[in-house]
């Protein structure tokens, strides 16, 4: 091997200690190693670029628009209400949170998945009295499992699959050519996530209590005609809201106090909740929910989807000082709706068009997106924060979901590629509506892209210059030529990378080396790309390992320490397992 694979080697080992050292962004390691590679010409500008354009990561991409498209029109929202229901038990709890998840987690990124769930799960949570912390990591591990099931299941298969037609020139792999090993993998560990889980979890009750921040009040209306008119208070859902508190009904002139879950809603009621920013942004994801705005302020417009939630706070030199909500007409004015108001932390009392504005009055807006860059430097707000918040369009749904069965019907069947059935899917989510251009930008997780991209570089490096054969060698020299021994090393150090680095990265920088692996060995490379992807998955020991599982982390109240003492017994479990099923499948244990 000479000095350039040496050097790439190094470079390698580098990007690992810099990125698990958590203190560099992986995207920033990943891409500064593209350069060193482009400017020392160990790699050609082509070879540098070519992760920008291989099929994988482009997939990747289309399937974010699918997955937004999917959230944005409350598709998850629509399964969550009718599965999730009122079960005894922690282990039917789980349960029913582990399904329907590991399922959704096959034909989507389960990112949106677990962030749409999150808010859901922990207000579910309260409504059964389970603590949160019983929950949260089963959510996030369930998205995990699924991600095995196909191919589109986790960006993790789909670029590992793409480097692999990138370095061999086959056809790759078909969107569930990974299900025969990677279901009965996922049935495992669904069923020790419910035999071990409800006893190992710890029982934290959930210490965000009302009023811990800063509390608005908050008017809604009920629509017109919508799917709430009818109902009760108790059915609409609004008596289990989280950190949220309906104060009283405005109806026809006059005001219902102290209102009873039996209290049946009319279209065109006013509902005055009192509770803070997280929690308004659940109310308005009601389907039959809409802003109150008073009768000299019409809608913005009947486009929930270009609207947004915007915290605003009002200056000392405000026009609108000491002036009502109603007489300010903050829609002339500004082009944006006064939904709630907190003053010194606290939620302001009375109707909310009466209420008198002072400096540094925080204020709910729903505005349009261009408020946030006209008023950003206005001389009325300090500050103004754009929550991000819109109301899903729920009557596209059951089409978003449509458009994914499409998409998987097309690639499962060779009507189309991954790819093509992925971009097409993505072109129906934003023609259709159900997520728009926006929305779809911001979907795409553009750190993710580049660290992906920039890893093809890396990998292409120590491909080329012998750096991936000579690790291979020592691979083989070690196992003695057992293909069940390697295997089962190839596993063990992609599942520590991972729990180090990316997932994502940590099978990138294998993919070359397994390759000159079973070169070296005279073996089918299929069963060892499975290997990579499900090791690349498979990381529950640390919240650092996969995202979804530091986004549950904080909602569930968890310490380092619950990752370690849940997650490593499981990691342990899924590794054996995956090896043993991987061994069953392509009859590798005759080889012992």
């Amino acid at each position: 091997m000479d000095w350039q694979g040496w050097f790439s080697l190094g470079l390698a080992i580098l990007a690992l200690l810099l990125m698990a050292s958590g203190r560099f962004a992986p995207h920033l390691v990943m891409m500064s190693v593209l350069v060193v590679l482009s400017a020392t010409g160990i790699v050609g500008p082509e070879q540098a670029l070519a992760g920008f354009s291989n099929s994988g990561l482009i997939t990747v991409v289309a399937l974010f628009v699918v997955a937004a498209g999917i959230h944005h029109s409350g598709g998850v929202d629509l399964l969550v209400h009718h599965l999730l229901g009122n079960p005894r038990s922690v282990r039917r709890a789980q349960a029913r949170i582990a399904l329907p998840v590991t399922f959704l987690s096959g034909f989507m990124n389960n990112t949106p998945v677990v962030a749409t769930m999150i808010p859901a799960v922990h207000t579910w949570s309260r409504k059964i009295d389970i603590s949160p912390s019983k929950l949260m990591i089963p959510l996030s591990y369930a998205a995990i499992f699924g991600g095995s099931l196909t191919m589109i299941g986790t960006s993790t298969n789909l670029v590992v699959n793409g480097q692999y037609q990138q370095l061999t020139g086959s056809e790759g792999f078909s969107i569930f050519a990974i299900t025969k090993v990677g279901l009965p993998v996922a049935v495992i560990g669904i069923a020790a996530i419910l035999l071990f889980l409800p006893r190992w979890l710890p029982d934290r009750k959930d210490q965000q209590k009302f009023g811990s921040v800063k509390e608005f009040t908050l008017e809604v209306a009920v629509a017109q005609e919508g799917p709430l008119v009818g109902k009760t208070v108790g059915e609409a859902g609004l008596r289990e809201l989280d950190r949220l508190y309906l104060v009283e009904i405005e109806r026809n002139g006059s005001v219902v106090t102290a209102v009873p879950s039996e209290e049946r809603l009319l279209g065109g009621d006013r509902l005055v909740f009192a509770g803070d920013t997280q929690a308004i942004s659940d109310v308005l994801r009601i389907n039959g929910i809409v802003p109150s705005v008073h009768d000299d302020e019409p809608a913005l417009s009947k486009d929930h989807a270009e609207r947004r939630l915007v915290e605003a706070v009002l200056s000392p030199q405000s026009d609108v000082l000491g002036q009502t909500i109603r007489d300010a007409r903050f829609r002339d004015r500004y082009g944006a709706v006064v939904l709630a108001v907190a003053r010194g932390g606290d939620r302001v009392p009375g109707n909310l068009g009466n209420i008198r504005l002072r400096p540094g009055d925080v204020l709910l807006l729903e505005a349009r997106p261009a408020f946030v860059s006209r008023q950003r430097y206005n001389k009325d707000f300090l500050l103004i924060n754009d929550l991000d918040t819109e109301a899903p369009r729920h009557d596209r749904a059951l089409l978003s979901w449509g458009i994914l069965l499409v998409l998987v019907g097309l690639a499962a069947c060779g009507v189309m590629s991954m790819l093509n059935a992925a971009l097409v899917g993505a072109a129906l989510v934003i023609l259709t509506g159900c997520c728009s251009v926006g929305q779809a930008q911001k979907a795409v997780d553009m750190p993710v892209v580049l660290t992906i991209a920039a890893s093809f570089a890396l990998g292409g490096a120590l491909e080329q210059t012998g750096a991936a054969s000579y690790l291979a060698e020592a691979v083989v020299g070690f196992s003695g030529s057992n293909v069940l021994l390697a295997l089962a090393l190839v596993y063990l150090v992609v599942s520590i990378l991972t729990e180090m680095l990316t997932n994502n990265a940590a099978a990138i920088l294998m993919v070359p080396v397994v390759l000159s692996l079973t070169s070296a060995m005279g073996v089918d490379a299929e069963p060892f790309m499975f290997a990579i992807m499900l090791a690349a998955s498979a990381s529950f020991a640390t919240p650092l390992g996969y995202q979804t599982n530091m986004m549950v982390m904080g909602p569930g109240g968890y310490r380092f320490g619950d990752y370690v003492r849940v997650g490593l017994p499981l990691n342990l479990l899924i590794g054996l397992a995956s090896i043993g099923v991987i061994a069953l499948v392509y009859d590798l244990l005759p080889a012992l």
